[in-house]
């Protein structure tokens, strides 16, 4: 990747509402079982949403999939909610520019570009609960964690402070990924 294609994708990352980025190769991403484990067995989303788990590959084909890349730009986010419910609209408007980023960075000649959103999918009011019946499927992305990704190893990794948050008192630490070759 040229530093010419680097800038592009960088401005057009800005251009999309996403400012606060690193560099970073794909292949540092720390996946795991365990991820996929508290989807399995702590997520009300379990097997009721389309880009959610069981509706994407095996944590062995997307670590496959990150490997395919060289590149990628780790996204942070720090959104402060008011409510709990606020998290769904805010959930399906990250989804909404994650998808409008991936698109103007295709189009930016890079066909490789695939975006996960910094939170999960949300665009539907009521999912159909399926890949196959997605009503969006050239919007929907998965988060991260459905991809079995330790997204607080992997964003500690990469030199960002992320923690857990207790209440929605306070800050909230989300991060996305754009894949680009």
């Amino acid at each position: 990747m040229t530093k010419a294609s680097m800038k592009k994708i960088e401005k057009i990352a800005r251009e999309q509402g996403f400012p606060d980025f690193k560099w970073i190769n794909p292949k540092q991403v720390i996946t795991g079982q365990w991820v996929r484990m508290k989807c399995m067995y702590g997520c009300k989303s379990y097997g009721k949403r389309g880009c959610c788990p069981p509706e994407v590959p095996s944590v062995a084909d997307c670590r496959e999939f990150f490997d395919d890349y060289r590149w990628g730009l780790f996204i942070h986010v720090a959104p402060r909610l008011e409510k709990p419910e606020d998290r769904f609209p805010w959930g399906a408007e990250m989804t909404r520019k994650a998808s409008a980023l991936e698109r103007e960075i295709f189009l930016a000649d890079f066909p490789k570009a695939f975006a996960f959103p910094p939170a999960p999918c949300r665009v539907c009011e009521s999912c159909s609960g399926t890949k196959k019946d997605c009503r969006l499927p050239m919007i929907a992305r998965p988060a991260l964690e459905a991809f079995g990704v330790d997204v607080y190893g992997t964003a500690r990794r990469f030199g960002y402070s992320i923690h857990v948050v207790r209440n929605y008192d306070g800050q909230m630490d989300r991060f996305g990924l754009l894949l680009v070759e």
